[in-house]
């Protein structure tokens, strides 16, 4: 896995519909790629951020030309 260097990239906050509304992506909360309510940008393209989180703490990645990508702020 790579990282994605800092500064290369803006965070924006912007939740789901089903976040919006408080409710989580699984039952438990854990799961391999859970959406968060943030993005990347990355020059003019938006990546939703995921997180892999199976205990009590993940690590967030994007996925970028079949690759993935870890964002080492989070």
């Amino acid at each position: 896995m790579n990282y994605l260097e800092e500064g290369t990239y803006k965070i924006i906050e912007r939740p789901l519909w089903w976040q919006k509304r408080g409710l989580q992506y699984t039952a438990s909360g854990y799961g391999k790629k859970i959406p968060t309510d943030k993005i990347a940008q990355i020059g003019n393209k938006l990546y939703r951020i995921y997180c892999c989180i199976y205990s009590n703490s993940g690590t967030c990645y994007i996925t970028m030309r079949n690759k993935t990508y870890i964002i080492p702020e989070f």
